[in-house]
């Protein structure tokens, strides 16, 4: 089961797309929100979330207190669950918005507007390193200053190439298989988010 863990849609249900996607573990999402709480990183945030499957990772956003959610998958059985999902944590939250949009993360992100504030970035794992590096450049322009991106990977995959893209690392911590990098705008204020924390395994 699959649910919501913590704020306003705490304990809400999320349908999960029978193939295809690749859901965040309960446990990746309980340490990841634990921090970026910490970090002062969802409230009000505008957030995106790429490769989006099921949506959970946005949609805990908004059940934390973020204020719009935006959520790009391209598979049209995931969208679709991904729009329930949404339909459901919004009611639950109030004055929030969730959007879904059926789209290849790259056309989206050439037409997109934000700026987005929070960007979570959990692609399937036959995603090469090279097609991540692009979806991040088309990304950066859409950021805002003290924007924060977090790129869930497989913890044998190499960090992403955040230079070229124009962000800096902040930090990466592995939690069983899986690795979750955080980076921010090259010109992000010394006080965005938290230093470099260097990975660890939990």
């Amino acid at each position: 089961m699959t649910r919501i863990i913590a704020g306003a849609a705490g304990g809400i249900r999320l349908d999960v797309p029978g193939s295809g996607t690749r859901p965040t573990s309960e446990r990746v999402r309980e340490a990841m929100f634990g921090s970026l709480d910490s970090a002062g990183a969802i409230d009000d945030a505008r957030v995106l979330d790429l490769y989006a499957g099921s949506g959970a990772l946005a949609l805990e956003a908004l059940s934390r207190g973020a204020s719009t959610a935006d959520l790009v998958e391209l598979g049209g059985p995931a969208a679709s669950v991904a729009t329930r999902n949404a339909d459901r944590v919004a009611r639950a939250c109030g004055d929030v918005t969730a959007r879904v949009h059926r789209a290849a993360v790259s056309a989206y992100l050439t037409r997109a507007v934000g700026p987005f504030d929070l960007v979570f970035i959990d692609p399937p794992y036959d995603l090469t390193d090279a097609d991540l590096a692009a979806a991040l450049a088309l990304l950066r322009p859409t950021l805002s200053p003290t924007a924060l991106v977090v790129v869930e990977r497989g913890k044998r995959s190499v960090e992403p190439d955040w230079n070229a893209a124009g962000l800096d690392a902040v930090r990466a911590r592995t939690y069983g298989d899986t690795t979750v990098f955080w980076a921010e705008p090259h010109d992000a204020p010394d006080d965005a988010v938290q230093p470099r924390d260097e990975s660890q395994s939990r």
